[in-house]
């Protein structure tokens, strides 16, 4: 007789949050437990209850099983039955290899001494198949082990491959570092090859001449090596003329090296060409202009305890990003970059439906070398929202993208404007060693219904932040009464209007500081930012 696991907890995948209950419905509908399977000195009086049974018809019969299933579930729920797993059957596997679903677990199966353990374990082997995305469907059952070896459990892992291996997506995003506005799409094929793997294709498209292409593979396992690996390759071209008087050009290769749930550690080779086709850089710009090599090893640790990505009430999250540059190519760029977001969420009952989201990130990068490197350092600015991310609050709502920091005059251009009078040069945004910003955010539900049943609600916002120039000698003029002082900042409200597709926000920003040569401005703003 068989026990079946309950594939909706398969969006948790902690054994110690599995639910056994969840995983004991189907068994209680169909009555496929009997203490006889687990007890031998309980087979004599189980044999003479059927026999007993067998003379019932009708509802006496019906009357007899319930009662039969419910003391079942009553011993299950208060002590501890013994078992063990025999064997574990895959069906429905026409291209996923069987060996790849043993890894992913067998041994979580095995392992469990106990039914109530193992029904737990069969909730997270559920979860981890889902994981892999490759499977429209899991169930697992628990089946009776040989006859000739009571206590003994078979289970059955029945799987339904995606129906359709290809997917697509697309939408509009804004993202600070990416200039404000992009349409960005991607292609999906998975399982090519049974192994669970997962090549993608994808593109971007800004508004401002910066595009990027890439492709990738990604192996959740393969043989002996344990945790997942990712190769990726990509192109990208910016066009900062708006923000600055360069254009940069990346080429880059990544290899993924160890993901688990807390820690990722990958390895970045980038080739860098950055033009000056206005011929009007500044001296520090100019000193970059040409090819550079980036040979870097990422790490990365996080801990995420929110109740929601969207719109989290409670919880908190952690994240800590060092990078080391210049590994293997000493002509290479060196540096040493170091991101630390800290996120907490709290819910306020005296406020009733207001829902306050406090996020505060440091950012240190303490050990640039002798000069300046554009592609290692911290920029602020940028409409994208820093509400529900992670990623690292680069942006600061009401200034310009990359129009907060240190900066420098470009190079006169002989030009007349119309005053007759030589046109202003303008300013090239340099970033800063050293950023730290913080956000706090408190939004609240609009007061119609038809608006709170789409999502759509209001917040509040405050947020601040700054840069600073160590490289070149400059940690020695640092101070840190006069890095507090010139603090940017602003604050507004706005509405969010979340979608499948893409985040909506509308706000009013208001500048309370900034400093002489900054981009800001207060009014109304638009972003559209991905919604994960």
């Amino acid at each position: 007789m068989a026990a079946a696991a309950d594939p909706a907890a398969d969006q948790n995948p902690k054994p110690e949050d599995a639910k056994p209950h969840d995983t004991t419905t189907r068994a209680e509908d169909e009555g496929h437990f009997a203490e006889g399977e687990y007890e031998e000195d309980g087979e004599e009086e189980y044999e003479e209850e059927e026999e007993e049974e067998e003379e019932l018809d009708g509802p006496a019969a019906a009357a007899a099983e319930r009662e039969r299933v419910q003391s079942v579930f009553r011993r299950l729920s208060s002590d501890p039955v013994g078992i063990r797993v025999h064997d574990v059957v895959i069906k429905g596997n026409t291209k996923t290899r069987d060996d790849l679903i043993e890894a992913e677990v067998a041994d979580l199966l095995r392992a469990a001494p106990t039914v109530q353990d193992l029904l737990r374990a069969a909730s997270v082997a559920t979860g981890r198949l889902h994981k892999l995305d490759v499977f429209d469907a899991v169930k697992i059952t628990l089946d009776a082990g040989p006859p000739e070896l009571p206590g003994t459990t078979n289970v059955v892992i029945e799987v339904v491959e995606a129906a359709n291996p290809l997917t697509g997506t697309a939408g509009v995003y804004s993202k600070p570092e990416a200039r404000s506005w992009s349409l960005e799409g991607s292609l999906k094929l998975k399982n090519l090859f049974g192994y669970g793997d997962i090549w993608d294709a994808s593109g971007s498209y800004g508004w401002d001449q910066t595009t990027e292409v890439g492709v990738g593979v990604y192996l959740p396992r393969f043989k002996s090596i344990p945790t997942p690996l990712m190769a990726r390759a990509s192109l990208s071209s910016q066009d900062w003329l708006k923000f600055s008087s360069y254009k940069e050009r990346l080429f880059g290769l990544s290899f993924g090296l160890l993901s688990t749930i807390n820690h990722d550690l990958s390895y970045n080779l980038t080739w860098r060409t950055l033009t000056d086709p206005s011929r009007t850089s500044s001296k520090a710009i100019r000193r970059q202009l040409g090819h550079n090599l980036l040979s870097a090893l990422k790490y990365t640790y996080k801990i995420d305890e929110r109740d929601s990505l969207l719109r989290p009430t409670k919880g908190y999250a952690f994240q800590s990003t060092s990078q080391i540059g210049g590994l293997w190519d000493f002509k290479g760029l060196r540096f040493f970059r170091q991101v630390i977001p800290l996120s907490f969420h709290n819910f306020m009952f005296f406020l009733g439906p207001h829902r306050p989201c406090m996020k505060s990130l440091m950012s240190v990068a303490p050990c640039l070398w002798d000069s300046i490197m554009l592609l290692s350092m911290f920029f602020l600015g940028g409409h994208s929202s820093p509400v529900c991310s992670l990623s690292g609050l680069s942006s600061l709502l009401g200034f310009r993208t990359r129009g907060v920091g240190p900066t420098e005059a470009r190079r006169l251009v002989p030009k007349e404007s119309d005053s007759g009078s030589a046109a202003a040069p303008g300013r090239d945004y340099l970033g800063g060693d050293l950023a730290v910003s913080a956000f706090a955010d408190l939004s609240f539900d609009l007061p119609l219904k038809l608006f709170r049943d789409a999502g759509i609600h209001g917040h509040a916002f405050l947020t601040a932040g700054n840069l600073a120039k160590l490289s070149e000698g400059e940690y020695k003029n640092f101070s840190v009464s006069e890095f507090q002082r010139t603090f940017r900042s602003s604050a507004g409200v706005g509405i969010i209007l979340p979608t499948k597709l893409f985040r909506v926000e509308v706000n009013y920003c208001y500048i309370l500081k900034q400093a002489e040569h900054d981009s800001g401005k207060t009014g109304i703003q638009f972003s559209f930012s991905s919604p994960m």
